[in-house]
């Protein structure tokens, strides 16, 4: 079956279309099982908003822009709901393990299909090299593993995480189900001290926890709106892989009752783990205690004595980023699925092994994470640093995918051509159009900052210009596999 669209505009004059499914049909989407349970698409959807960027990054941020951090995030989560609902009505609409890349191609074509793909791949792959950094990074830190190169270190970790993905769905979403307890269990045991500390006014550090440590050192913006703004691409890629649990509703059973419970819960999660516990940790005490290179928790816990305070929330860190290399792999690998099958990605990407896993794709991503483990031996100061920008330009491009694919979906519906599920994005469509006008913006921020911020977004035009040359590349390709599929459709006897 084509994986080429016939779709609600192809429906005949008189007859209409039906109210929440697609005649849009993805080859990529046969052969998957239906392994992944609730709980697992629950887990994976806190999982996606809860990463390292809290549990190590949000130190830094701190420092640089103060108590207004609390904003940032307020502001970025509330646009990564936004992202998550819109693709969550889409699956709605139709489940797909091709995601935002199936829908892509329903409402753009094979060129916007190739181009979230692409994108796609580019964000995990990108992703998936300072995971395996960050965990031999943290790995570190006990000294048992000290005397290990880094880039032994990341290539253990990249080994057993692939193993995990490549046996089946149901060890995937077993493994980040364990992950995300271990992440939320480590966030809600530090509110619940922090909480403890602002009630019962304990010291921390010699501060006295309240309002006087928000606002008495300068206030919300104690350097200026500037820093805020300038650190809100670092807050966006710390939500990246809300979307993951569009992709997972594939290869999930009655996903029109998981899905809605999934997304909306996304939303009160961000508000308490982000936002709240930013907001605790400057209550608790003031900016200019947390520093970059040490998680803001493990400064708040240290400072009232907690015994291997550093070790717990290193190995939480550490788990975060095994989670987001686990779940970089499985996502990769249906995506590329679904382009293999419509021949913008390599053949060999569409296979699967016996437990019903798209091996080909996997791999493919691990070969590039391979390449990370190199530069983890050429230049391990820097290997993180490199490769997160490029990831962020990968996740603002397929944001404005999805965001590009609700509107176009939004435009259908009104033309009578579909219909919309009860489950919608909210004010469509300018929830779609203000959110594409935020993902512009942080491609200015990101011109504007200094360093490899602005280098990246240099690269721009290489980036344009490889999707361009790759879509040259497999155009014929891509028209021959969609000319097979009509002949095999009209071949077959009608009903």
């Amino acid at each position: 079956m084509s994986d080429r669209t016939l779709t609600a505009a192809d429906t005949p004059t008189g007859v209409s279309a039906p109210t929440t499914t697609s005649t849009h049909v993805d080859a990529g989407d046969a052969g998957y099982s239906k392994d992944l349970k609730s709980r697992h698409v629950n887990m994976i959807a806190i999982g996606g908003a809860i990463g390292t960027g809290l549990f190590l990054g949000a130190g830094g941020r701190l420092a640089s822009a103060g108590p207004s951090l609390f904003i940032a995030y307020a502001i970025c989560g509330i646009f990564a709901f936004f992202v998550v609902r819109a693709l969550g009505e889409l699956v709605l609409y139709r489940p797909s393990s091709g995601a935002f890349v199936s829908y892509a191609r329903e409402f753009m074509g094979e060129k916007g299909a190739f181009a979230a793909g692409w994108l796609y791949f580019l964000n995990w792959a990108t992703t998936g090299i300072a995971d395996i950094t960050a965990v031999a990074t943290y790995t570190h830190y006990w000294h048992l593993f000290s005397d290990i190169p880094q880039w032994v270190l990341a290539l253990i970790a990249l080994a057993v995480v692939l193993t995990v993905n490549l046996i089946s769905v149901k060890y995937f979403g077993e493994m980040e189900f364990w992950f995300a307890i271990i992440k939320v269990g480590a966030l809600i045991t530090f509110m619940a001290i922090g909480i403890f500390l602002l009630a019962s006014q304990h010291e921390v550090g010699g501060h006295a926890p309240g309002l006087s440590n928000m606002l008495d050192h300068g206030g919300l913006f104690p350097s200026g709106l500037m820093p805020m703004l300038l650190i809100i691409q670092g807050v966006v890629f710390a939500y990246a892989s809300v979307e993951l649990c569009g992709v997972a509703a594939g290869e999930t059973k009655n996903p029109e009752k998981i899905m809605p419970k999934a997304i909306n819960s996304i939303m009160w999660r961000v508000g308490l783990f982000y936002v709240g516990s930013v907001v605790l940790l400057t209550l608790l005490l003031p900016y200019n205690a947390f520093t970059g290179g040490e998680s803001p928790f493990v400064t708040v816990l240290s400072k009232i004595g907690v015994p291997y305070a550093a070790g717990v929330m290193n190995l939480v860190v550490l788990t975060a980023a095994l989670s987001s290399l686990n779940s970089g792999l499985y996502s990769t690998g249906r995506i590329l699925r679904s382009m293999a099958m419509s021949g913008s990605a390599p053949e060999f990407t569409g296979r699967m092994n016996k437990g019903q896993v798209p091996y080909g794709g996997i791999l493919l991503t691990a070969f590039f994470c391979v390449l990370g483990v190199g530069l983890n031996f050429v230049v391990p100061d820097n290997a993180f640093e490199i490769v997160l920008n490029f990831a962020a330009i990968g996740i603002i491009g397929t944001w404005g995918m999805i965001m590009l694919c609700s509107l176009m979906f939004w435009r259908r519906a009104k033309a009578g051509l579909v219909t919309r599920p009860s489950y919608r994005l909210p004010w469509a469509p300018y929830t779609q159009i203000v959110t594409l006008v935020f993902l512009a913006g942080v491609l200015g921020l990101m011109a504007a900052d200094k360093g490899a911020s602005r280098d990246t977004i240099l690269c721009l035009p290489l980036i344009a210009a490889a999707l361009v040359g790759g879509w040259f590349l497999v155009r014929g390709k891509v028209a021959r596999t969609q000319r097979e599929a009509e002949l095999r459709e009209a071949a077959k006897p009608q009903a």
